[in-house]
């Protein structure tokens, strides 16, 4: 396949069945990693309710890492999401592939569980085997539904920060190039103009930002 655009009529059709199949609650995203930029990948979409997207808006962060190659972009199959508002989804990830072998789009599946969850809770309450939801949340991906890349990038930052442990203002030089090793495997500096709103969140300049990815990119590489 040489692109997802050329067989758009075969993907928009398999996604019409998939949704008259699965209803309202299961959404189906078609994205061009092709012929669209990250902010724009979305091309076609069903039930968008469950995420709040539409056509035009951007793609995850887990697209972003299979762009950037942090991971070895194998199909992400039945795992469990979660969306800003806390519903419970269960997903799959089809990356498709051109002759070459790079990932040009993605068929993405993701259905809303969480009134699944709720019945289950109810019923084995009756039968004294209480069902745990925060078992289920915990073995969610941390998949992030946003509908522009600015969202994503602060979305993104918030998550390092926390992973970081220690504010901004209060980070050393060290701390601050472990948070851009960690944006950098993530797939953030994919983004336009993610680099400036990058450098204000860490207040420093944009040549520093780029002097310390250098520095951590040089590193990875030597531990290879």
């Amino acid at each position: 396949m040489e692109s997802v655009k050329k067989e758009l009529p075969f993907f928009l059709s398999l996604m019409k069945s998939l949704s008259a199949l699965f209803g309202k609650n299961c959404e189906i995203v078609l994205h061009d990693h092709k012929d669209h930029s990250y902010e724009h990948t979305i091309i076609a979409i069903e039930n968008g309710h469950v995420t709040g997207r539409k056509i035009g808006d951007c793609g995850t962060n887990l697209g972003l890492q299979v762009l950037r190659g942090s991971t070895d972009g194998h199909d992400e199959v039945n795992y469990t999401s979660q969306t800003k508002d806390g519903r419970i989804l269960r997903s799959s990830s089809t990356y498709i592939h051109n002759d070459k072998g790079e990932v040009v789009g993605a068929l993405c599946i993701n259905f809303d569980i969480s009134s699944l969850i709720l019945a289950e809770q109810a019923i084995n309450s009756f039968c004294q085997n209480p069902f745990q939801l925060n078992s289920e949340i915990d073995k969610t991906k941390k998949e992030i539904f946003a509908s522009d890349v600015n969202d994503l990038t602060e979305a993104l930052l918030q998550e390092v920060q926390r992973e970081i442990g220690i504010p901004v203002a209060s980070m050393t030089k060290d701390d601050k190039l472990k948070a851009l090793d960690h944006l950098d495997k993530r797939g953030v500096f994919l983004i336009k103009k993610s680099g400036d709103k990058v450098a204000r969140y860490f207040d420093i300049s944009k040549y520093t930002m780029y002097s310390y990815l250098d520095n951590v990119r040089n590193h990875s590489k030597k531990t290879e």
